[in-house]
């Protein structure tokens, strides 16, 4: 079977976790640090903050922007549930803005359209939260635009997109927006077997994001309400959260961000070798890849012509059965049980639904060969005239 996404580990990963593992420190430790200026240095950003996962580096990034009950954040439907669970840990009011059906990032067509209309029923986001989906950068430069015209911040859901360029420059450097979030889940571009950080440029907004991953203790004399008892004293001064990422787990993040341009290099030559192959045929479409843009190819995604649900699930059904295990990203989030019960409902975006119906994620990882991609590619040809003979 060949899976849709299987991350890369060498000797050189092994030794890293190994020597963190007998030394003195396995959390709150030196590795931390070391990772978090690393990753932060390779972006542009000045702070990073090392967390347990993307899904509490997008919590605590909410937190460090103020989101609170009442407000309201906005995201895209094609993303995995953490990119608007985040704000509802908050307290906050949750709506999507739909989707580009050629990228399947967030539309700034519609974003634009949507803003003009909360604007005059005074309903404007506090927070907007782009998601680079599949590794290709949303429109950047547009949506920090409309975010100085209507008041927002924005927050990059870069997960699927360590190492990506937006115009030239690396994802994390949040030069247009106020804070960016990584995963290091492993299927990712890098791993830490789990595992997260949030870059920014602000330092009131890093200081609180590291708080609030530890508890919301603080060590710091300055920040305390009494004088220190002594060496050991702490305060807790916010509730924050066990959301800390482990000294074993950042060492081997340093190890693969070592590697980082060579994982992205081979995505890219596995991508255009797909997009190459799929050029002659007019009933399935990859995504849609901007010149401003150097995605980092997270997930390989194609677009099946003509598929009614039932076809699609057959269509999966039948590349699993076939050895290829292809996948789908993603159920639109406002489909899902808990977020129709919040008063969503079919039709409310139209195109990451209809997105959804042709969407068919393909294996892509640094260890696939050219000719499995043949063999991806072929496999899916003959499932798809399978599939439509039946």
């Amino acid at each position: 079977m060949i899976p849709y996404g299987r991350q890369h580990l060498d000797e050189d990963d092994v030794k890293a976790v190994v020597e963190t593992l007998t030394s003195n420190w396995l959390t709150q430790g030196p590795a931390i640090p070391k990772f978090e200026t690393a990753l932060a240095d390779y972006c542009g950003a000045n702070f990073g903050i090392a967390v347990n996962s993307a899904t509490s580096a997008l919590h605590i990034a909410c937190l460090a922007l103020g989101v609170s009950e009442g407000d309201r954040v906005w995201t895209s439907p094609n993303s995995f549930v953490a990119s608007s669970n985040c704000a509802l840990y908050c307290g906050a009011k949750v709506d999507f803005v739909d989707i580009d059906l050629y990228t399947g990032n967030m539309c700034v067509d519609a974003l634009r359209n949507k803003l003009a209309l909360a604007e005059s029923t005074n309903a404007l986001p506090k927070v907007v939260i782009p998601v680079h989906f599949a590794g290709q950068p949303c429109d950047m430069k547009e949506i920090r635009a409309l975010s100085k015209q209507y008041g927002f911040f924005v927050i990059e859901d870069a997960s699927h997109a360590v190492g990506a360029k937006y115009q030239e420059k690396f994802v994390g450097s949040c030069e247009f927006s106020d804070i960016c979030v990584f995963s290091f889940h492993p299927v990712k571009i890098i791993t830490t077997m789990e595992g997260g950080m949030a870059l920014t440029n602000n330092s009131e907004w890093a200081e609180k994001m590291r708080m609030l991953r530890s508890h919301g203790i603080t060590n710091d004399p300055e920040k305390m309400t009494e004088d220190s008892h002594g060496p050991w004293y702490y305060q807790q001064i916010a509730l924050g959260f066990n959301y800390r990422m482990t000294d074993v787990e950042a060492a081997l993040g340093l190890s693969q961000l070592n590697k980082l341009g060579d994982f992205l290099e081979k995505r890219n030559i596995l991508a255009r070798h797909y997009d190459s192959l799929f050029r002659p045929y007019s009933n399935i479409f990859p995504l849609t890849q901007s010149n401003d843009n150097y995605s980092s190819y997270h997930l390989y995604v194609v677009k099946v012509d003509s598929l009614d649900s039932d076809k699609h699930a057959k269509l999966i059904s039948e590349l699993r059965e076939r050895g290829i295990f292809a996948h789908v990203h993603y159920i639109p989030i406002h489909l899902q049980p808990h977020y129709k019960s919040l008063g969503f409902k079919k039709g409310d975006y139209p195109n990451a639904e209809n997105y959804y119906q042709q969407a068919v994620t393909l294996p892509l990882f640094p260890d696939l060969t050219l000719e499995e991609v043949e063999q991806v590619v072929d496999t899916l040809l003959n499932a798809v005239n399978t599939v439509y003979s039946k």
